[in-house]
C-alpha cells in the first residue's frame, strides 16, 4: 500500500454478542476494529447474517469474517453466498482472515470439514503451539496465546492449507493458506472481561459449572492477541 492510500478493511460480521449484554462490550466489528488498530485502516462492516454481503470483492484489500453462535454447517440462508464470496475473494486476489467461524466456514467454503468436538469446550486464554510456522511470514511466535470461546473444530483441511498454529486440544488452530488467507480458532478480538461475562451468561445452559470454572482458570493466563495483529499489518502480502 502506498503511504497515501490507507488499506480497506471489510468486516463480514456472521454473529453478535448476547442481547443480556446491552451493547456494554460493543458489537463484533467494534472489537475487530479495536483489534486491528495497529493496521490504522478504514473499515467498512456487512451485516452477513442479515443477508447483506458486498457486491465486489475487489472493494476492499483485506476482508475479516467474524466470530458467531452459528455452525458453519447449520442450514441458514446465508451460509452458501457466504462461501461463495470466499472464493470470489480468493480468485480476485484478496486477502482474508477468519476468526472462529470464520476460521471453520473459509476452511469448509474450500473443501474442508467442520465438526462439533468430542474434546468438549475451549475456553479463555488458549496457547498455541508454533512447531509448523513457515518461514514465509517472518520470524517464528514463541506461540499463539488467545482468548478461546468454541466447541466446533476443523477436522479436516482444504488441499493446499497450512497448519501454522496446534494444541493437543485444537489441532488446526491457526491455518494458513498461501496468496489467501490467515484464519485462527481462537478470538484474538475478545476482551478478559467480554470474555468472562459470556461465560458467566452462558453458565447452566450451554456451558457446565466445570467448563466455567476451567474457563475462568485459563482467563488468569496472558493473552497476546497482538501477536497476530502485528503479523497480519507486516506480513499482509505474504499471507
Amino acid at each position: 500500500m502506498s503511504e497515501n492510500k490507507k488499506l480497506r478493511v471489510g468486516i463480514l460480521e456472521t454473529g453478535r454478542p448476547p442481547e443480556e449484554l446491552g451493547g456494554k462490550f460493543g458489537d463484533y466489528p467494534e472489537m475487530v476494529r479495536n483489534w486491528l488498530a495497529p493496521l490504522e485502516a478504514e473499515f467498512t462492516s456487512y451485516a452477513v447474517l442479515d443477508g447483506e454481503l458486498p457486491d465486489d470483492p475487489s472493494s476492499c484489500d483485506l476482508w475479516i469474517i467474524t466470530g458467531s453462535k452459528f455452525a458453519v454447517y447449520e442450514d441458514h440462508a446465508w451460509i452458501a453466498p457466504l462461501e461463495t464470496f470466499i472464493r470470489s475473494v480468493r480468485d480476485a486476489g484478496r486477502k482474508m482472515v477468519g476468526i472462529c467461524f470464520g476460521h471453520q466456514i473459509i476452511a469448509q467454503a474450500l473443501g474442508g470439514t467442520v465438526r462439533k468436538s468430542d474434546k468438549g469446550w475451549g475456553l479463555g486464554v488458549i496457547e498455541y503451539g508454533t512447531e509448523d510456522w513457515p518461514e514465509e511470514l517472518g520470524e517464528k511466535p514463541e506461540s499463539i496465546a488467545i482468548q478461546s470461546y468454541h466447541q466446533d473444530q476443523i477436522e479436516s483441511l482444504p488441499e493446499g492449507a497450512k497448519r501454522i498454529g496446534s494444541s493437543d486440544f485444537c489441532e488446526n488452530a491457526a491455518v494458513w493458506y498461501p496468496g489467501f488467507a490467515l484464519t485462527v480458532q481462537g478470538h484474538p478480538e475478545f476482551t478478559p472481561p467480554y470474555l468472562s461475562v459470556l461465560m458467566d451468561i452462558r453458565r447452566g445452559t450451554i456451558l457446565s459449572d466445570e467448563d466455567v470454572e476451567k474457563g475462568k482458570r485459563n482467563l488468569k493466563k496472558k493473552a497476546k492477541p497482538e501477536t497476530l495483529a502485528d503479523l497480519i499489518r507486516d506480513k499482509l502480502e505474504k499471507i
